[in-house]
């Protein structure tokens, strides 16, 4: 037993060798490139020799001799190439200014976290899910703005998107589009109608809300070949109560309401129907307020069998 840890821990320290050796060659190449032309070619010589006798050192089996290689390669750059070597602070720090650099990228133009706070996209998205959206796929925009620089696509009906809300753009919405520019939609007795036709639905099995330890009629609608579930509550009211704003582009009644999509606007909707607060209620999305498309869900930590896609 203990021949066999003391030739684990002398081959352990051998690949800890290969590695330094290997690193320092590297930075070694790396400043001869950046700077070969600012040094004597006696200095450059040196080096590339102490570099030779490295690589030759760690091609071998004598690690002692690889140490002695090392140590003459490291000692011969901070002679000659002080001003130019990195400190391992330095190192980490621009490694880690690149990845934050990186992640700022990404998320001001292309895909950024958000989580789900409320019930009202059910069954489609649970409370706590946590969802990568794509911000890159209706146009490229300038970060912290509503501009444009770049269209894209344009939301499509059943699309789950990401929006700034229309009464107070500090806070992010999440809803299905279901209207577009120039749509005539109703939605009465629960029915969502677009363009004079019926949207099509079908009851499936209901749904057990853990939160509220209730049954709600589940359904599966389709949206221009979209499918997703969508819930109703049997003792809800058809009709809801508008926003002043809402109420001056629709027409309300106690069956629901009937209205006309403007252009650069969509309509929105939770899935959770009698439990959304939607273009229903607050009126259009306009195109400028939209963040992106939701498109995956990566993490929910009550229920970690949720990591996935969904549409």
């Amino acid at each position: 037993m203990a021949s066999f840890l003391a030739a684990w821990r002398e081959r352990s320290a051998w690949k800890r060798t290969r590695v330094e050796g290997q690193h320092l060659v590297k930075e070694a190449r790396r400043i001869l490139k950046r700077r070969g032309r600012d040094l004597s070619e006696e200095v450059v010589a040196g080096i590339k020799g102490a570099i030779a006798d490295v690589e030759t050192a760690l091609a071998g089996t004598d690690q002692e001799d690889a140490r002695r290689a090392i140590s003459a390669l490291d000692e011969r750059m901070d002679q000659s190439l002080a001003g130019a070597r990195k400190s391992t602070l330095r190192e980490y720090s621009e490694s880690i200014g690149v990845a934050i650099a990186i992640a700022l990228v990404l998320r001001a133009f292309v895909v950024e976290a958000f989580q789900i706070p409320s019930g009202s996209m059910i069954p489609t998205l649970e409370v706590g899910d946590h969802i990568f959206v794509s911000k890159f796929a209706y146009g490229l925009g300038i970060p912290f703005t509503n501009v444009k620089i770049l269209e894209l696509n344009q939301p499509e009906r059943g699309d789950v998107i990401v929006f700034k809300y229309p009464i107070d753009p500090s806070t992010d919405y999440i809803k299905r589009v279901v209207g577009l520019p120039g749509d005539r939609l109703e939605y009465r007795n629960k029915r969502l109608t677009i363009n004079g036709r019926l949207v099509p639905v079908r009851q499936i099995d209901d749904y057990l809300s853990r939160e509220r330890m209730q049954f709600s009629r589940r359904y599966i609608e389709t949206l221009d070949g979209v499918e997703h579930e969508i819930l109703l509550e049997d003792d809800a009211p058809a009709a809801v109560l508008p926003s002043r704003a809402a109420a001056g582009n629709c027409n309300y009644n106690m069956n629901g309401l009937a209205c006309t999509v403007p252009p650069g606007h969509y309509f929105v909707m939770g899935d959770n129907r009698d439990n959304s607060s939607d273009s229903r209620v607050w009126g259009f999305v306009p195109d400028q307020n939209i963040v992106g498309k939701a498109f995956f869900i990566w993490l929910n930590l009550n229920e970690l069998g949720r990591f996935g896609s969904f549409r």
